[in-house]
């Protein structure tokens, strides 16, 4: 199957957040979006080795529909769809930092330093949360 991209196909990143999440932390990702986009995925992982495991948040950014999907995943189950949003910041061969900070309550997300959206906390303990996974149309260029 040939890609319509010329870079090569993007391989799934992996970071460890050491310790696991707590409020305040903050979590920086920048990279460029792919000339053909369709999407790309960011999600905040308990174990990654582990098919099934719970997300606390998962970010499905889609270019057909214009859509940024928030949802998440506890004890196997998959929750209600997020979906408003005020703008589609992504743009095919445009760079992109996008900031996601733990409150107590929710996640505060913000691309290029405007507010996109909240998402409150469906998983209570989260420092269960140990790893960002980042895949599809997409290439970091820093994840801190």
């Amino acid at each position: 199957m040939a890609d319509n991209d010329n870079s090569p196909s993007t391989k799934p990143f992996v970071g460890e957040i050491k310790s696991g999440l707590k409020p305040s932390m903050k979590m920086s990702i920048t990279g460029m979006v792919h000339s053909h986009p369709n999407s790309f995925v960011l999600s905040l992982i308990g174990n990654p080795s582990e098919p099934d495991t719970d997300v606390g948040l998962e970010v499905t950014v889609n270019f057909r529909d214009r859509s940024v999907i928030r949802n998440a995943k506890v004890s196997g189950k998959w929750g209600k769809e997020e979906k408003n949003i005020p703008y589609f910041p992504f743009t095919a061969m445009q760079h992109f930092k996008m900031e996601i900070l733990c409150e107590h309550q929710q996640f505060r997300v913000q691309v290029d330093g405007q507010r996109l959206f909240d998402f409150t906390h469906r998983i209570q303990q989260l420092q269960k949360l140990t790893a960002l996974k980042i895949t599809g149309d997409v290439r970091l260029t820093k994840v801190v």
